[in-house]
């Protein structure tokens, strides 16, 4: 006995004859008598009355059509809960990115997301790296990519890129382009760390990881740094650069999200952009600053946060692969 000589059975009832069953199931009529006779064989009871009237259920006909009702009810209700089961993993992860890695992976991450497991809700939390650090110590994120930090208690720590420091600002009388040589490469042009230091500065302060770093390296030379002016805003410091007031020192991810006219210069002129802009590598020494991606242990296993993780993983090296990222890949697991 199956489920579709039940339905057949159930057809001929409410049909009252098995021609016009036969019809409406789109079979032929002796294909539709053979089940019904084997039905009646498999129950070891005739089900069904026949004379040139129709068909009328016997009590043992009788008694099968409400039971199978009652059966292909719930095989029916069985088969749409199974449908609505979760097709893939399920659930909310909260990442934390630094502000300038925010606008060259969110977007693309939380896109490609989106189409490929929409059951899964992403959740972004982008903020000084330093503040990034405490939303995974706050367990208020589940995932972050941690600067200059390759251990962090309770954490899952995994080195994942690192790119270079660069020197940018208006060269308004000429003066700072002697300052620069030819990349070996081919790039962009170098310029010594010696020399950035001497450069009118516009930084913020020592608790963004940038300034630190550099403060570092000035530190370890005995240099000083010629700072005009000091803000915390990055959209400060950005703007008092564009406007000629001072260079400052800025991470390869940020060239992505500078202007336009500010990124095709740099490619077509060798030591610069438009006429007085530079943008120089910082060389002797190079200054770098490195990416690790960063778990809460406790929702390791988890099938959400693992696709997620591996989405930004696989974000982050697309960006770098493509060029549109000047970082190295660092990661152990896809090397």
């Amino acid at each position: 006995m199956d489920l579709r000589a039940l339905r057949y059975f159930i057809a001929v009832l409410e049909a009252g004859s098995l021609s016009r069953a036969a019809h409406s199931l789109y079979v032929a009529q002796p294909a539709l008598t053979a089940q019904i006779k084997k039905l009646e064989g498999e129950l070891g009871a005739q089900l069904l009355e026949r004379s040139h009237a129709g068909v009328t259920p016997t009590p043992a006909g009788a008694q099968l059509y409400e039971d199978a009702r009652r059966l292909l009810s719930d095989a029916d209700a069985m088969r749409e809960r199974i449908q609505r089961l979760p097709q893939g993993p399920e659930g909310s992860v909260t990442i934390a990115l630094p502000f300038l890695l925010t606008s060259l992976l969110a977007g693309p991450l939380i896109a490609s997301l989106r189409h490929s497991h929409p059951r899964i809700r992403i959740f972004v939390l982008d903020d000084l790296s330093l503040m990034v650090q405490k939303a995974m110590l706050d367990r208020r994120a589940d995932l972050a990519i941690l600067v200059d930090t390759a251990s962090l208690h309770d954490l899952q720590v995994q080195p994942m890129a690192e790119e270079s420091i660069y020197v940018c600002g208006q060269d308004g009388d000429g003066s700072v382009a002697p300052l620069l040589r030819p990349a070996p490469d081919g790039g962009l042009p170098h310029m010594d760390f010696a020399h950035a230091c001497q450069l009118p500065l516009v930084l913020q302060s020592r608790r963004f990881s940038i300034r630190q770093t550099v403060e570092a390296a000035a530190d370890a030379r005995e240099l000083r740094l010629n700072i005009v002016h000091e803000h915390d805003s990055a959209r400060v410091i950005r703007s008092l650069y564009h406007c000629g007031a001072g260079f400052t020192f800025t991470p390869a991810c940020s060239l992505s999200d500078a202007p336009a006219w500010l990124r095709e210069g740099a490619k077509a002129a060798p030591t610069g952009l438009q006429p007085g802009w530079i943008v120089a590598q910082v060389a002797a020494p190079s200054l770098l600053r490195r990416y690790f991606l960063a778990v809460q242990a406790n929702r390791g296993g988890d099938p959400a946060l693992q696709v997620v993780r591996q989405a930004l993983l696989d974000q982050a090296r697309q960006l770098i692969t493509a060029g549109l990222w000047q970082a190295r890949w660092q990661h152990p697991q896809q090397m």
